[in-house]
């Protein structure tokens, strides 16, 4: 793997990890929405991240037994919706509210959004140290050469 690929690596990862944020922050913002225009509450939705395909890197040429397999980053398969149930109060004052004075709440979970997006900006934080030590790397092989 050169520099340049570890460099592609982390980027993909920073993307993923945008994205992700993205979402959380989608999330939080709807914790309070019970009317969307599919009808019902706001559901929660989460991203999914898969390997990308690893790449065959023939390392020396001519020799076919010293295949090495380069990983390529990661790379958003899609975005889901929670299927967790609705939350359910009691308020028989709400707009929304049914026959029986029950509202259905979306299913975010504030607590659980906040450790996702610690998750995340740690990952993040993790792809940029990555980057800064490739980058770092280069500038030595450079100052090497002179």
């Amino acid at each position: 793997m050169n520099l340049f690929q570890t460099i592609n690596t982390s980027g993909s990862g920073l993307t993923a990890e945008q994205l992700r944020m993205d979402v959380i922050a989608n999330n939080i913002a709807n914790v309070n929405t019970t009317r969307t225009p599919q009808g019902g509450p706001y559901r929660r939705q989460r991203v999914l991240f898969t390997p990308r395909e690893p790449q065959v890197f023939f390392n020396i040429p001519f020799v076919k037994s010293q295949v090495i397999y380069n990983g390529k980053g990661v790379r958003v398969v899609g975005i889901e919706e929670d299927p967790s149930p609705f939350k359910i109060e009691y308020r028989p004052e709400h707009p929304d509210a049914d026959k029986d004075g029950y509202v259905r709440l979306p299913n975010v979970n504030v607590v659980l959004e906040m450790t996702d997006m610690i998750t995340a900006t740690r990952a993040y934080e993790a792809n940029v140290a990555a980057m800064r030590s490739a980058k770092e790397m280069m500038i030595r092989a450079l100052d090497i050469s002179r």
